[in-house]
């Protein structure tokens, strides 16, 4: 390791060492480790998806709640098999360590974009993880009429991977019978239920204000949060402005603005173990 990363690393780890309280802001680049598609352009996404490309569907393409009234079996082949994905993917060790800070005298929250559940899969309590996309793990009726927010615990849908289309028949809402669909915040999506989200986002804001207000210090881990969706960045700015204790875990965009933070250019798992080699 050379000499600029090892200082990079033990100014983070001092920072994390200090702080009072953690929050993880984490972007698709902390579930690469594990195993799991980034979804980075097209040919990523088809690199994923191989029937896809044959139909010449692109990810932007696919996560549009329309496909759920026209086209249900397309859509909920896609979502389904993203469900079995993820409820069959074991977090890497870096969630591990980030687990481990949390309940080593450093109370911590998360705010995510993943829609994928690793963070609850991991340890993390369901109350304490912001997922600001909603969670595949969540359902809600296709139709508006129903309220309802649901867990997805037993629903499984068949898949035929050779044409990516599910197979019949597909969740239903219990309320009323009709098609449901994935609590997921898509694209152009206006039929999307905030409510799970908002709850837990207003009592994260609540934790955050208190902690500012007690002067504790707060240190923010920024893990594969890109700018091409820049909600988690500007987060993890936002929650770091008071004191500029930022540690930015990226291997594609790892810059800091202004010098207000710490950079590290690296995979997920690979920085937060070594990280955890430093912290006493």
């Amino acid at each position: 390791m050379n000499t600029d990363v090892d200082d990079t690393l033990h100014r983070a780890a001092e920072l994390i060492a200090g702080a009072d309280a953690l929050l993880y802001c984490a972007g698709a680049g902390i579930g690469v480790d594990s195993g799991l598609p980034d979804f980075r352009g097209t040919e990523g996404f088809w690199r994923a998806y191989p029937p896809y490309r044959r139909l010449g569907l692109a990810f932007e393409e696919l996560a549009d709640p329309v496909h759920f009234a026209d086209d249900p079996d397309l859509a909920w082949g896609f979502y389904g098999h993203r469900l079995a994905l993820y409820r069959a993917t074991t977090p890497h060790a870096g969630f591990d360590v980030l687990l481990n800070w949390a309940t080593a005298r450093r109370p911590a929250r998360v705010f995510t974009s993943n829609v994928d559940g690793q963070f609850q899969r991991a340890g993390f309590a369901d109350d304490y993880v912001v997922e600001c996309h909603g969670s595949i793990h969540h359902l809600q009726c296709l139709r508006g009429g129903c309220p309802e927010i649901w867990p997805a615990d037993g629903v499984v849908v068949r898949v035929d991977e050779s044409s990516m289309r599910a197979v019949p028949p597909l969740p239903s809402c219990p309320s009323c019978g009709g098609l449901a669909r994935p609590n997921i915040l898509m694209f152009g999506d206006r039929a999307w239920l905030p409510e799970r989200t908002q709850a837990r986002a207003t009592e994260q804001v609540r934790w955050l204000r208190e902690l500012r207000a007690a002067g504790a210090r707060l240190v923010v881990l920024e893990i594969g949060a890109g700018t091409a969706v820049p909600t988690v960045r500007r987060q993890a700015e936002l929650a770091a402005a008071h004191n500029g204790a930022l540690i930015r875990i990226n291997t594609r965009e790892p810059a800091v603005r202004h010098g207000r933070g710490v950079s590290i250019g690296a995979p997920a798992r690979d920085a937060l173990q070594a990280l955890a080699a430093l912290v006493n």
